[in-house]
């Protein structure tokens, strides 16, 4: 006897839906097409575009454009804001400049396709903003691209530092989201040309859990450091207050 197997209707909505979301992440103001780019749209990146303080900035650098996500979420809060992200993967780089191009803001921000390291603008940037790869001695994935955007191999944390002392300008701010380990070589790094962390928002998935991420925003001379926690989810697993007013501006459906 032949067996049929249907598929709950709530079950396939649900898959449609994850499938849809791998392909484009629709914000308020601007939508994010990500089916040709190995870094996703993700929760902690979209906490560093919401975090990063872009009011009274001229000109931002995004190191590591990935998508767009993080120029786009800045020319979002500053109209003034003039942005270059940059970006080494092709594939990475040709969505990026889609997103741009689709959003309001296209005249305000340049995708440039370069490596770091090589990038020689005429000018330097009051605001560095960066969510770089950072897994060290992982297992690497199947696709390239996939290991350019997660991976150590094309942007080592001593390199983007050494990027972020030629590009900022005396007085500027370099904002960087990074594991906690991660994020203490990044401080001892920094201090070796005076850079010194100003603010840390420490980022928690619940209440009670570890820590995951640290955004740190870097300033000449040493200053006194404040710092906050966020929780994503409270302890009944839903948002918490703090993460809704933080992204507010841009989810959808918040």
């Amino acid at each position: 006897m032949k067996r049929t197997f249907r598929v709950p209707f709530y079950l396939f909505g649900s898959y449609l839906w994850s499938f849809y979301a791998q392909l484009l992440f629709q914000f308020k103001q601007f939508r994010i097409r990500q089916d040709r780019a190995a870094m996703k749209v993700c929760t902690d990146a979209c906490v560093l575009g919401a975090w990063a303080e872009v009011n009274g900035t001229n000109r931002m650098l995004d190191i590591g454009a990935g998508t767009g996500l993080l120029a786009l979420m800045a020319a979002q809060r500053n109209a003034a804001i003039l942005i270059d992200a940059v970006e080494i993967d092709g594939e990475a780089y040709g969505q990026a400049l889609g997103n741009v191009e689709a959003s309001p803001w296209a005249d305000r921000i340049r995708v440039v396709h370069a490596a770091i390291q090589m990038y020689n603008p005429a000018h330097r940037y009051n605001l560095v903003l960066s969510n770089p790869p950072f897994f060290q001695n992982h297992l690497r994935r199947p696709e390239r691209s996939q290991n350019v955007a997660l991976h150590d191999e094309t942007l080592t944390l001593p390199e983007l530092a050494q990027a972020v002392f030629r590009l900022l300008l005396p007085g500027g701010r370099f904002v960087v989201l990074l594991p906690p380990f991660q994020s203490c070589q990044m401080d001892g790094l920094m201090a070796k040309a005076g850079l010194f962390p100003t603010e840390k928002l420490h980022v928690y998935d619940y209440t009670g859990g570890k820590e995951i991420r640290i955004i740190t925003t870097y300033t000449i001379g040493a200053r006194q450091l404040r710092e906050w926690v966020l929780y994503i989810r409270d302890a009944d697993n839903q948002y918490s207050e703090e993460y809704v007013r933080l992204l507010k501006p841009y989810y959808l459906y918040l």
